[in-house]
């Protein structure tokens, strides 16, 4: 795993020609725990490197726009509070508090939770948890602002709550407040069934928030410990998680990499946590599934490309088991890289 994740940073290329956004935040996030764990300056050097092509010496950020109210595009100020953290330099601050201040007008649900997008309004996506809460709770730590790591802490809760399946113990891609979406049920406001990455971004983001909180954890500390055990169970026989995680049935279900990569991670981080108990030689059996040889080197094959909700060019995603199914499955994207970085990093593989 080690050779294949040194050759592809050394080449990556950012993702959308440059522009700040949440997909090479994963990369930014694997290397920052990479160099936590290892001590190894290589992953700095790297890190700092990427993080510099997008971001301007006055903390601007390349291609980034405050008033189109993403959430996705908060991700990656995790990699500018380390920067910071590490050097000093203060530009990346500057850059920390232009998503900070996003994240202060960034439009909610009546029921207090960040939209996913401006242009999904109403909407709670499991996605959005991981790509803002995080960042949120880590920069008030830094600038004293408990007020905020309380309120990030009750919009999680909150959106547990909305996104919750009862029958199954697991989390719904997304909830439609005003209940008007197409793909939304008009009972419940969620989409149909369960995509796999969706329930990846949210197992991250509880782990994670757990390490950030402490004791402030507690209120999410069941619901962490229930999905982690739910996560557990619902393993193939290889060892790994399917696309459409519960339906073992559907016969062109497949082993999707990223979440595969996500779930290990949120594994092993709740077990130093104290969580779970992480299966044993997981980090070893994503290795042999997820890598396959090619020419100079390996790939980290079965990721699906995208999944979203809603009208996309000429598709309509309504957030079924078909649906999930039907998304283009690529090797070595960042939202499978990323994680498989941060399981490296957590596993020593």
């Amino acid at each position: 795993m080690k050779d294949f994740i040194a050759h592809y940073v050394q080449h990556h290329q950012p993702y959308k020609g440059g522009a700040w956004c949440y997909e090479d935040g994963c990369i930014y996030r694997g290397l920052e725990l990479l160099h936590i764990e290892t001590g190894d300056p290589l992953w700095l050097d790297h890190l700092q490197r990427l993080v510099d092509a997008q971001v301007g010496p006055t903390g601007t950020l390349k291609g980034y726009v405050l008033s189109d109210y993403n959430i996705d595009n908060v991700l990656s100020g995790r990699a500018l509070l380390y920067l910071y953290d590490k050097t000093g330099a203060a530009k990346y601050k500057a850059a920390a508090d232009l998503l900070a201040r996003q994240l202060k007008s960034h439009p909610r649900t009546n029921s207090g939770v960040f939209w996913h997008k401006l242009r999904y309004p109403w909407q709670i996506w499991l996605d959005g948890l991981y790509m803002g809460q995080p960042f949120r709770i880590a920069y008030a730590k830094l600038i004293g602002d408990e007020a905020a790591v309380a309120d990030s802490l009750r919009q999680i809760n909150v959106a547990l709550d909305a996104l919750f399946d009862v029958q199954t113990g697991l989390y719904k891609h997304a909830f439609d407040e005003a209940r008007e979406q197409p793909w939304a049920d008009p009972i419940t406001g969620q989409n149909q069934d369960f995509w796999a990455r969706a329930i990846g971004w949210l197992a991250m983001a509880l782990v994670d928030v757990a390490e950030l909180t402490g004791e402030d954890f507690l209120p999410l500390r069941a619901r962490t410990v229930a999905l982690l055990e739910t996560l557990k169970a619902l393993r193939t026989s290889d060892g790994l998680w399917l696309q459409v995680i519960n339906r073992p049935d559907l016969a062109d279900n497949y082993q999707e990499m990223s979440a595969s990569a996500m779930f290990t991670y949120a594994l092993l981080r709740g077990e130093r946590l104290g969580l779970c108990k992480a299966p044993e030689g997981l980090a070893q059996v994503l290795t042999e599934l997820a890598l396959r040889p090619k020419k100079n080197g390996y790939e980290m094959i079965e990721i699906c490309h995208v999944a979203g909700l809603g009208w996309y060019e000429d598709r309509f995603r309504d957030g079924s088991a078909a649906y999930y199914l039907s998304e283009k499955r690529v090797s070595d994207d960042t939202k499978g890289v990323g994680p498989l970085m941060m399981v490296a990093a957590l596993s020593g593989v």
